[in-house]
C-alpha cells in the first residue's frame, strides 16, 4: 500500500499541533502523523525521488498548507506552532474533518503568499504569475509548470523563515555570499562585512576591482516591517558620508511606495526585498541544491527515413 496522499495529513498535522500548543518539531509532528495514520513500516521506508521518506515530505505539504491557512507556522527553525487562530479552529472542529473541510485545506489557500507586510510595494519585475485551474483539460506540461512553481513557492517561503531566524551577522554574511555569486567582486574576499556598533549605516562593503577604487556599500536587514522612506534617506546620508556613488539595501521584509520613491529619485540606490533575495538565492544556489528532472521527449527526426544508417 502506498504512502497516503499529503491532503490525509492535514489533520494529524493539526490535531498534533493542537495536542501541544508549546509547539514541537517538525520530526516529532512527521512521526505522530504517520502514527496516527497507521503507516506500516515499509510505507515508512518509501522514499521520493530526492531521497526524502515520502511521508515526512507529504507530512511537510500538509503543513504548508496549514501555514498558508494563516493556522500555523514555522516558530523557529524546524519547528511548527499553531497560531491562535489555528488553535481557535482546532477547538470549534472536534469532530474529524468532513472531506470539504480537507479539500478547501488542502487547495484552497495555495495561492496565499507566507510572508510580506501588507503595506509593502512590489519591486519593479515580481509579476504575480496567474495559477492554472486545475483541470482535467490542463495539459501535462501545464501541470508540470504549475508543480514547479508551487514547488519554488514552497523553497522560497522556507527560505525566509530561516533568514528571519538566523543572527544578523549571518544574515550579513548570507547576503554578501549572494552577492558574489551574483559576479560582484573578483573574489570572495572582495566582499566583505563591516556592520556592527557604530556601522554607519554600512553593513558591507564591496571592491569592484583589485584597488578597491570602486566600491558597492551594502546595508542588509532583517525587518519584519516595512521599509520606508526615512531609513532610505539615512543610508544615502551613509553614503554621502562615505562619498560612495553605490548603494544596496536588502531586506527581508519590503518597501513602502514612499522608500521606492525616493530610491527612484536618487543615483546609485538599488533595492532588494525578501521576494526578490529568496528568489536569487534560489536562482544562483545559496542555500539551496536543484535536483536534476529527467522528462522523456520524443525526438521525431530519429524516425526520418533520410538519416540512413
Amino acid at each position: 500500500m502506498s504512502v497516503p496522499t499529503y491532503d490525509q495529513f492535514i489533520e494529524p498535522i493539526l490535531r498534533y499541533l493542537a495536542a501541544t500548543p508549546e509547539g514541537a518539531t517538525a520530526r516529532d509532528a512527521h512521526e505522530a502523523a504517520a502514527g496516527a495514520l497507521n503507516l506500516s513500516e515499509t510505507q515508512r521506508q518509501e522514499l521520493i525521488a530526492s531521497g526524502q521518506a515520502t511521508y515526512k515530505n507529504r507530512a511537510g505539504w500538509a503543513h504548508d498548507r496549514l501555514k498558508r491557512a494563516g493556522l500555523s507556522t514555522s516558530a523557529k527553525r524546524g519547528y511548527w506552532k499553531l497560531t491562535d487562530a489555528g488553535i481557535t479552529y482546532a477547538a470549534q472542529h472536534p469532530d474529524p474533518l468532513t472531506a470539504n473541510k480537507v479539500e478547501q485545506l488542502a487547495i484552497g489557500f495555495m495561492d496565499v503568499k507566507l510572508k510580506g507586510p501588507t503595506d509593502a510595494i512590489p519591486l519593479d519585475g515580481q509579476e504575480q504569475v496567474a495559477q492554472i485551474a486545475g483541470s482535467a483539460t490542463v495539459s501535462p506540461d501545464d501541470r508540470l509548470e504549475q508543480a514547479l512553481r508551487e514547488l519554488r513557492e514552497a523553497t522560497a517561503a522556507d527560505l525566509l523563515d530561516n533568514l528571519l531566524q538566523v543572527s544578523p551577522n549571518r544574515f550579513e554574511v548570507i547576503v554578501l555570499d549572494v552577492l558574489h555569486s551574483l559576479g560582484y567582486g573578483a573574489s570572495r574576499n572582495d566582499l566583505q562585512r563591516v556592520g556592527g556598533s557604530g556601522d554607519g549605516g554600512i553593513d558591507g562593503v564591496i571592491s569592484l576591482d583589485k584597488l578597491g577604487l570602486e566600491k558597492v556599500y551594502v546595508q542588509a536587514k532583517r525587518w519584519q516591517g516595512t521599509v520606508g522612506r526615512p531609513e532610505l534617506q539615512a543610508f544615502y546620508g551613509a553614503l554621502a558620508g562615505q562619498k560612495a556613488k553605490r548603494g544596496v539595501f536588502i531586506t527581508t521584509s519590503g518597501f513602502t511606495a514612499q522608500g521606492i520613491d525616493f530610491a527612484r529619485s536618487v543615483e546609485g540606490m538599488v533595492l532588494v526585498d525578501g521576494s526578490r533575495l529568496v528568489n536569487l538565492m534560489m536562482d544562483h544556489e545559496v542555500g539551496v541544491t536543484s535536483r536534476l528532472l529527467k522528462l522523456p521527449k520524443l525526438d521525431s527526426d530519429y524516425f526520418d527515413e533520410e538519416r540512413g544508417y
